[in-house]
Parts: C-alpha cells; sequence; structure tokens
C-alpha cells in the first residue's frame, strides 16, 4: 500500500507535537515517537506497559542518517548496512553525546534499522528525523501487522495509525551489536546468521556481556490463551485426548486437520518459512479470540529458514498459565 501524503503530512504534525503515531514497517508495524522528545518516548512506554529500562529501535532513513545517533561506525556495521538497509536487520552501536537515554535503556549503545516499507520510508523522509519505535501492542504480547492489530491493542493510546496493509516478513527484525570488533547475533529474524557471515564472517551468539535487545524476554509475543507446541507425531493423540474431555482446542499447523470437531478450530499455515512468518502473528491473534482452552502449535523444522520463527514460537510459549509475562530481562 503506498503512503498517502496528506496521512503522512498528519503524522508529522503529530510527532512534532510529542504524540504517539503508529505506522507500518516490512516486518510489525511500530508505535512511533520523535526519538529526540524524552516526553515524547515516555507515553511509547506508557502505552505499551513496557519497562522503562528496555531499550528502543531508532528508525532512520538510511547510513547518512545514522551518523547523529553513533560514537562509532565500525567496518562491519557498515558493510551490514550497505548490504540489508532497508530492510529488516537493527544494528547495535556505540551511542553518540546526547542520545536520550529513555531510548537506550540507559546502555551506551544505541539499536538502528532504516525500515524498507514505502509508507515507513516516506514518514521518516518528511519527519526528517528519528522515529523511535518499539512494536505497536502491550508489552510481552503478539506484535500487530495490520493496522486493525493496533487499534485493537492500543486504542485511543494512539493519536494516529498509518494503515499500510498487512506486513509483508510478518517478524520482528534480526537484531545485531558491532561492538568491541566482533559482530553478536541478540535476534534472529528475516536476515539470517548465514547472510550475515556472508558479508561480515563469524557471528558470536548473545551471552551476559551483550547489550539488552528488545523481544528477549523468556516469555514474549504471547497470546492471552495458553500456548504449547507439540511434536508432529503426538498432535493428534494430543488432540483426541483433549476432545475427549470436551476441550475446546485451537491449533495451528502446516498440514490438515485430520479430524472435524466442533471443539477443534484448525489453521493451517504455509508449509514455507517466509509465508508462515507473515501470517502466523494474524493467526495467534485469531486463535486467541475464539475461546479455546489452548493453543497447539505443531512444532516446526529445526533448522536455520525457521530459525525466527522457532524462536517467536518458544518466548510465546513461556507464558504463565493465566499469560502473564513471566521472566523479563
Amino acid at each position: 500500500m503506498l503512503p498517502d501524503p496528506a496521512r503522512i503530512e498528519e503524522a508529522v504534525a503529530l510527532l512534532n507535537a510529542g504524540e504517539l503515531v503508529a505506522f507500518p514497517t516490512e516486518t510489525v508495524y511500530g508505535l512511533g515517537a520523535d526519538a529526540r522528545n524524552p516526553a515524547a518516548v515516555a507515553r511509547i512506554f506508557a502505552a505499551k506497559g513496557r519497562p522503562i529500562s528496555h531499550p528502543l529501535i531508532v528508525h532512520i532513513s538510511g547510513i547518512a542518517a545514522a551518523q547523529e545517533w553513533i560514537a562509532d561506525l565500525p567496518d562491519s556495521a557498515r558493510r551490514l548496512a550497505d548490504a540489508f538497509w532497508p530492510g529488516p536487520l537493527t544494528i547495535v552501536l556505540p551511542k553518540a553525546a546526547g542520545v536520550p537515554a529513555e531510548i537506550t535503556g540507559g546502555q551506551s549503545t544505541v539499536a538502528l534499522r532504516a525500515p524498507a516499507h514505502p509508507v515507513a520510508r516516506a514518514l521518516l523522509a518528511a519527519f526528517g528525523g528519528g522515529i523511535a519505535a518499539p512494536s505497536a501492542n502491550r508489552y510481552g504480547r503478539i506484535s500487530p501487522t495490520r493496522a486493525a492489530d493496533v487499534h485493537e491493542e492500543l486504542g485511543d493510546h494512539v493519536a494516529l495509525v498509518l494503515d499500510g496493509g498487512p506486513c509483508e516478513v510478518g517478524l520482528e527484525s534480526t537484531i545485531v551489536a558491532c561492538l568491541g570488533g566482533r559482530v553478536t547475533l541478540l535476534r534472529p529474524g528475516a536476515v539470517s546468521r548465514s547472510q550475515l557471515e556472508d558479508v561480515v564472517g563469524p557471528v558470536a551468539d548473545a551471552d551476559a556481556s551483550s547489550p539488552r535487545a528488545p523481544g528477549r524476554d523468556r516469555s514474549h509475543y504471547a497470546p492471552r490463551t495458553a500456548l504449547a507446541i507439540i511434536k508432529a507425531a503426538e498432535l493428534l493423540p494430543e488432540i483426541d485426548r483433549s476432545l475427549a474431555v470436551g476441550e475446546r482446542l485451537a491449533v495451528i499447523a502446516r498440514s490438515s486437520a485430520p479430524v472435524a470437531s466442533d471443539q477443534l478450530v484448525w489453521r493451517q499455515l504455509d508449509k514455507q518459512p517466509a509465508g508462515y512468518g507473515r501470517a502466523l502473528y494474524a493467526a495467534l491473534r485469531e486463535l486467541d479470540r475464539v475461546g479455546a482452552a489452548r493453543i497447539l502449535v505443531q512444532d516446526v523444522p529445526d533448522d536455520e529458514p525457521w530459525a525466527a520463527i522457532a524462536d517467536r514460537l518458544r518466548r510465546a510459549a513461556a507464558q504463565g498459565a493465566d499469560g502473564a509475562v513471566t521472566d523479563a530481562t
């Protein structure tokens, strides 16, 4: 969906006034505020119910716009930006003096991304500055991939929602840190480890010394309905046991429903990771509304193309029995 110039102009005026504007990226919808306005950024945390220690991603137009936010641009970061910006890659770098602590979670680093969605790019070009924008949902819940999801999640907390249609990727960006002479993968996403390594060589795993980054809570991306990941061979027996005791179930799988029952709501997603990832959050939102006792998700392949999906499902399944976020990093 192409940007509407009048809506972009309205969004810029609202951002300049310190209001919150939700906008589409190719990954998920973001909840945006002027990244140089601490009061506006504080409204993001309040709207989401997000801990203030969690850093935000600053959306920018590209590598030239990154200069005002960073103290140093390692060669690895420049090569990654050249290869994957605009696109679904966030790069964590040493922050410049004067970068508001509200967007860094008090850390010495700042997370930057140049999104590819035409509406996001039009907004950034018209605004002319950085837009701090986590996903436009309540903290720990399912990220929004449609404008309607944002309205459902945040309602009057958002002054304007720019509708850019369904998100093409549907999962949050890959996050890497380029610090201390190495590249560290902080969150998997559409840009895979192999793609990163093709550009910069070996990529390290996150450890205790790595900076905090969005979406790394043990429980995250979670529906309110309890969710369990089930191996393919165990799925039908689990369904039979549940239906036998009158339990209403919702299921996400890569195959068609083996049985028909009024107690069973089945959603078959794409057998390929790109299509599956694009549809996953919308399916979880839909199944969260059907009154099921549980959502069962058939496990996905244990290989690199499915890594980001497997990561999101593990975190979605880690919530407590009451659906509460149970462990924040």
